[in-house]
């Protein structure tokens, strides 16, 4: 009896502990979360995540397009540490995909295509700021915690592959189904859109591999050569209406809006790095962006005066710099353009990929020899578009207004006439002098101008492959007085990680120190 009473009491406990663990299993699952959801959605937050390097963010003033004068609200200081990487929004690419394959997608849809663009990009610009990646063994989920780092080379190869297969299955796909609008994309109304995006975003890849062309596994100069002579095969960006741009709205404001204007629109300066440059060769993009320096017109000039625009130099001490701009009717610096940025909430879309970019990047593959072509015309055309998405005439002589001072009862407007072809170009420092070293450094100051405000860390990643524009430097940008050539890899890579990312460190700088001054593979 005892047995049969101490069996009965182990089968009821084992009853009771498997219905436990049912429930807790159970309990594991959120009724609150769901499981499955649309691919159309998940591309909506990805499509967002594309722009989160924003205009004038941290990301702008380390590209010396502005500066901030006052140390409560930021520095110009390149202090860096960690990185941020995109590994999260990659997972949601993944997850895209699976989902899309769950709904009945064939095995090659738009959300596949799609995600071998995000890919890309995304590995571009993490790669462009640590260096050597975990590519191969990244997004494997809880069954891969310790990814091995691939060499930036191989991320490279990767992107590209990735990118010529998103090419050519996106026109498969415009044949096959039409070219449509992709359900979740807030972008663009077709396919080929984004077809056009990809071969551009390609071009800036290779563009950016310029010191690797004799590199017979990246086919640099060949790649590039093939895109630009087949236009069938390779659609690029007609114009800036093709741009891959995020607008801005009143219910996704941009950056600098009328909510922040007592906040903070005294508190940044233009950078002397942009709007001197500017100011050089009497573009009318300062007009635009700044207003001019309030001790340039306590001394007689008016705003309609390019002279009167004074960037403030990135590597002055910040003490300085705020004490210069103490007096506001004898302030040395220019600000941001209050008509501009703070009057509405949409002052401009923020381009991600744009035509301007890409005609910069044709007429320098031309002028290095990489592909045939005339380098002045795309020169020229890269630069109307860029003065031209500021509302300046560009295609006859006009004019275009400058009102000072913004919000004032008695605001002037100053008409500024403005003519390319017969002034403005004809200017020596502009016009194009061939396919030159002079060329290639006018090629690459007007693609530095175009950059303004858009596309991410692109401005800088130039700077540091061709050393054009001269970034200042000094006591304001700290590290010594050096602009630095990467950042650190994200502290939990050593905590978590420590093995793969001490080998990642020794393979690229030879020790053990994460160095933000180790020059990268790419770079080399």
């Amino acid at each position: 009896m005892k047995f049969r009473n101490i069996a009965f009491a182990i089968s009821v406990s084992a009853l009771a502990a498997a219905g436990c663990q049912k429930k807790y299993d159970q309990y594991l699952e959120n009724p609150n979360k769901p499981t499955a959801v649309s691919p159309n959605l998940i591309l909506t937050g990805v499509l967002s995540d594309l722009n989160s390097d924003k205009p004038w963010s941290l990301v702008t003033r380390w590209c010396q397009f502005d500066a901030c004068n006052y140390n409560y609200y930021g520095d110009q200081r390149y202090d860096w540490t960690g990185a941020g990487l995109n590994y999260q929004t990659l997972e949601n690419v993944v997850r895209m995909e699976v989902e899309a394959k769950r709904v009945g997608e064939a095995d090659q849809n738009v959300y596949a295509t799609l995600g071998k663009f995000f890919r890309a990009y995304f590995f571009y610009r993490m790669t462009n700021l640590a260096g050597d990646l975990p590519l191969k063994d990244a997004l494997k989920g809880l069954e891969m915690t310790t990814p091995a780092y691939d060499s930036q080379k191989e991320v490279f190869v990767q992107v590209l592959k990735w990118l010529d297969e998103a090419n050519v299955e996106m026109a498969a796909l415009i044949a096959k189904s039409g070219d449509g609008k992709i359900d979740g994309d807030f972008y663009f109304g077709t396919k080929s859109a984004w077809q056009r995006t990809i071969n551009a975003f390609r071009l800036r890849v290779l563009i950016a591999l310029s010191k690797k062309t004799g590199d017979a596994d990246l086919k640099v100069t060949q790649s590039f050569a093939a895109i630009v002579a087949d236009g069938a095969k390779y659609p690029l960006l007609r114009n800036t209406g093709d741009n891959l741009q995020y607008v801005y709205s009143s219910y996704n404001k941009y950056p600098s809006n009328p909510d922040n204007l007592g906040f903070d629109a005294t508190r940044y300066n233009m950078s002397a790095t942009y709007l001197n440059a500017l100011v050089a060769i009497k573009d009318p993009r300062a007009f635009a962006t700044a207003e001019p320096a309030t001790k340039q017109l306590s001394n007689g000039k008016t705003p309609a005066d390019i002279t009167a625009y004074v960037g403030a130099p990135s590597g002055e001490d910040l003490a300085a710099m705020s004490s210069k701009m103490a007096d506001a009717v004898n302030a040395e610096y220019s600000l941001r353009s209050r008509s501009r940025y703070y009057a509405n909430y949409n002052a401009e879309p923020g381009v991600l990929v744009g035509y301007a970019e890409m005609c910069f990047n044709i007429a320098e593959a031309i002028n290095r020899g990489w592909a045939t072509g005339n380098a002045e015309d795309w020169y020229k055309k890269a630069i109307k578009a860029s003065i031209g998405s500021y509302g300046i005439p560009v295609d006859a002589a006009g004019s275009f207004n400058k009102v000072y001072p913004y919000g004032a009862t008695n605001a002037v407007t100053y008409p500024i006439s403005f003519d390319f072809d017969n002034t403005y170009y004809q200017q020596a420092s502009v016009k194009y002098s061939g396919n030159n070293a002079t060329g290639l450094q006018q090629i690459l100051l007007q693609k530095y101008l175009a950059f303004f405000q858009n596309s991410g860390w692109e401005a800088y990643f130039n700077w540091r492959r061709t050393g054009v524009p001269d970034f200042n430097t000094g006591t304001g940008t700290g590290n010594s007085g050096r602009i630095p050539k990467r950042f650190q890899y994200p502290t939990n890579e050593r905590t978590t990680n420590l093995s793969n990312w001490e080998k990642a460190v020794k393979n690229q700088f030879g020790g053990t120190t994460d160095d933000i001054n180790g020059d990268m593979w790419l770079i080399k």
